[in-house]
């Protein structure tokens, strides 16, 4: 059968060093897994209760393409208040998860041939989306010292073709967290050569110590450029959920209505009713998930520091590590590979995510439990001790 070319002629994705470690031969009982973005906590009961209790009354049927107005007028009353985005609920377009949202976003701006900035290390999965709506993903190096924004960088990869830049802040891979500073720079870039901003939040409530996440569409002249996207999938253990949302321009959402309601009409109704409750709940629920996160990003950001040839900051969000081990000689993947093979420990190469991540691991220690996480790290130890 001929398919088609959007198909064909992009790139294939993968699923890195979990690929490799599911299809290890015989008993993986043992292999602790730190390479995906998985949670490794249960959804709150709160949430769970409130889905049970929509589906038990009957809430099963068609309901509002854009999403339930009570959780859009819930998620606009977080925007305002706790992002500080001049929304109301029109401008709330609830999605199946980010991964729906940045989909939409990519087919609703992207023509044939325009260019698209994204920062590295990237968030792979971002890459995809962009080739299937015809366009060019265009690679900008993150400040290699601490991964900050560099603005000359991204000044001279724009040309005419470039329509947007891609943001993720909190960063997947990197732990970092925006400063107001660096936003405004990236913002002041998008306003001069007229580009679209399409920013991945979904790590917004996850940060740590004296870091403070800024949406960039709250910043002056941005909001008629910027298409924000969140979800409930890490700060609220919800990723089997698939439910998320984003804002957008308002002369953008009908496109955007357009782009999702052909593809899944809407979000599952009674899902909905568990997505108002994590966002209209007690947010010691989240408080408490958050915390359980920067107990196990101590364990590993000190572990790490301890072994040879290992050095890593702490992470300021997310619930990634991103340790350098350029050190050891090793390339990432080759490190990563031999960790598998001999720690039984899987953890993601920083070379997956881009050039820019090589000598660089990615550690997740929000994917497993505190004792696993303990022992992860002695294998670690063990493994760096005898390169």
């Amino acid at each position: 059968m001929k398919l088609a070319k959007r198909i064909t002629e992009t790139s294939k994705k993968s699923y890195g060093m979990y690929e490799k470690a599911r299809n290890l031969p015989g008993d993986t009982s043992d292999v602790i897994h730190l390479e995906l973005g998985c949670p490794h906590a249960d959804t709150p009961m709160p949430i769970k209760q409130a889905t049970i209790d929509a589906l038990l009354r009957g809430d099963v049927h068609y309901s509002d393409m854009r999403g339930l107005p009570a959780l859009r007028q819930a998620l606009a009353e977080k925007l305002r208040t706790r992002n500080k985005l001049d929304v109301t609920e029109n401008d709330v377009l609830v999605t199946n998860g980010l991964t729906h949202a940045s989909f939409a976003a990519f087919f609703a701006l992207i023509d044939q041939g325009d260019e698209v900035i994204l920062l590295a290390p990237y968030y792979p999965q971002h890459i995809g989306k962009i080739e299937m709506a015809g366009g060019k993903p265009v690679i900008v190096d993150l400040d290699r010292k601490n991964f900050s924004i560099d603005p000359a960088a991204i000044e001279r990869a724009i040309t005419p073709k470039t329509r947007a830049i891609v943001i993720v802040n909190p960063a997947n891979p990197t732990g970092r967290v925006y400063t107001r500073d660096e936003l405004s720079a990236l913002a002041d870039i998008a306003i001069r050569h007229d580009l679209a901003v399409l920013s991945d939040e979904v790590y917004e409530e996850i940060v740590y110590d004296d870091a403070r996440h800024v949406s960039i569409g709250s910043l002056p002249g941005m909001k008629e450029r910027t298409l924000s996207m969140f979800a409930f999938t890490k700060s609220h253990a919800m990723d089997g959920w698939r439910v998320g949302f984003m804002t957008a321009p308002a002369d953008a959402m009908p496109a955007l209505i357009k782009i999702t309601a052909n593809d899944v009409t809407h979000v599952n109704t009674f899902i909905q009713a568990g997505a108002l409750a994590a966002v209209s709940g007690d947010r010691a629920m989240l408080e408490r998930l958050v915390g359980e996160d920067a107990q196990k990003r101590a364990i590993v950001v000190e572990s790490l520091n301890a072994m040879r040839n290992v050095k890593c900051t702490s992470p300021e969000g997310t619930i990634y590590a991103f340790p350098d081990i350029s050190a050891t000689g090793l390339s990432a993947q080759e490190c990563a590979d031999r960790i598998l093979n001999e720690a039984r420990v899987v953890v993601e190469a920083g070379s997956f995510y881009g050039a820019a991540g090589e000598g660089h691991l990615r550690v997740c220690f929000g994917s497993e439990s505190k004792e696993r996480i303990v022992e992860a790290m002695q294998r670690l130890h063990t493994f760096f001790d005898k390169l």
